[in-house]
């Protein structure tokens, strides 16, 4: 992908699914609240942290391109 991403988790919305985790275990942990948390806000585009973010059941998750803001997930409406 090239880009560079800004990763994060919205923890008023985070129900703690672990869905990211098994989508991108390199990218999210769960903290002891069961809420998740990016391992890095600042990564390499990767097909597994868009999978988990569009996995996330309650869109916690937002990626912006990290250079410019451009929201790469969710889809702006």
């Amino acid at each position: 992908m090239g880009d560079r991403w800004h990763v994060e988790v919205d923890r008023s919305l985070c129900i703690g699914s672990g869905m990211c985790v098994n989508h991108a275990p390199d990218a999210f942990r769960l903290d002891t609240a069961r809420q998740s948390r990016p391992l890095a806000e600042d990564r390499d585009a990767a097909e597994q942290i868009l999978t988990a973010a569009e996995g996330c059941p309650v869109e916690a998750i937002t990626l912006t391109l990290a250079e410019s803001g451009e929201v790469v997930f969710p889809p702006e409406e």
